[in-house]
């Protein structure tokens, strides 16, 4: 075995890495102080001896390989752990530090709180954090996005997945609805007292979520009248509160709004209903010092959301 051809190699899998964290060939060569063609004999060369393609491409475009994705996945968090390593060694301690790229479920990006937000990169002044937000997580590899803050049980995959915590569901209405309405005493009359029920898309079926009420081993299902459907959780967030009709929400995201009276629960006594929050990415070894404290800060929030509307 060649040494030069070795440590050739150890390079080019750094030059993988920054391809895909920088998203170009050319991004790449910037952040490596490399001509673009030099990227490009560097991931040509790294091919010859893995004897694999790990990128395709035209006159037009560069995408990855199904063989780049597994490799990435494979070496990305290590070479991660590696720059981190060497940074704790020599400053004697480990820092959260560098880029971290973040996907964001859209309904969770609507209850992440600026001040809490706030605190958390005053904490991390040398971390660099951009959110991005998205319904569905897509390929996060080739994207890279070190991890992914998604709602409801994600698609099953060869990525890691940790639930962080669950909220509850409830079925919320402003005190102006109840001017036109009569209140609902239980679930059915939902339905029977011709209620105007806001549905919301499910972004992974293109279908609304079906109304749901749970108490204990009961369950009971409410068919909508389809009268509105919306895909943005601000915009039925405001219909609700401007007293057009009643939604189905998770409650950290109305705690406030709750405990201000700007919202009522219908069905307190239906309080079973849970709904998941996972974070999705590529690899349970060596896991980045700044995506652990990024899913720590995540961690945190369900406890400071339940104090903040007691204010």
């Amino acid at each position: 075995m060649n040494q030069n051809l070795d440590e050739r190699a150890v390079n080019g899998l750094g030059v993988l890495a920054a391809i895909v964290r920088c998203g170009s060939f050319a991004s790449a060569g910037k952040a490596l102080n490399m001509s673009q063609s030099g990227v490009s004999r560097s991931i040509a060369r790294l091919e010859a001896r893995l004897g694999l393609r790990l990128f395709e491409r035209t006159t037009r475009s560069v995408s990855m390989t199904d063989e780049g994705r597994r490799l990435y996945e494979q070496i990305g968090p290590l070479l991660t752990g590696l720059e981190e390593a060497v940074a704790s060694v020599m400053e004697g301690r480990a820092l959260v530090r560098g880029r971290l790229r973040v996907q964001m479920h859209r309904t969770f990006a609507h209850f992440l709180e600026g001040a809490r937000l706030r605190a958390f990169l005053e904490s991390h002044p040398e971390l660099e954090l951009e959110l991005i937000t998205r319904d569905q997580l897509g390929d996060l590899v080739s994207e890279g996005f070190d991890v992914a803050i998604h709602v409801g049980n994600p698609p099953v995959s060869s990525l890691v997945v940790r639930k962080l915590w669950t909220t509850r569901i409830v079925t919320v209405a402003a005190p102006s609805y109840f001017k036109r309405h009569k209140h609902p005493a239980t679930p059915q009359e939902l339905v029977t007292d011709r209620h105007i029920l806001i549905d919301y898309r499910d972004p992974e079926t293109g279908r609304p979520f079906e109304w749901e009420f749970h108490r204990g081993r009961r369950i009971v299902k409410v068919p909508t009248n389809g009268h509105i459907i919306v895909s943005d959780i601000i915009t039925m967030h405001n219909l609700c509160l401007a007293g057009y009709g009643i939604v189905q929400v998770m409650e950290n995201a109305v705690s406030r709004l709750l405990n201000q009276g700007k919202l009522i629960d219908l069905f307190p006594d239906w309080q079973d209903e849970r709904f998941p929050l996972y974070a999705v990415y590529p690899s349970r070894k060596h896991l980045p010092a700044k995506t652990r404290a990024f899913l720590d800060f995540v961690l945190s929030l369900p406890s400071s959301i339940a104090a903040n509307a007691q204010d």
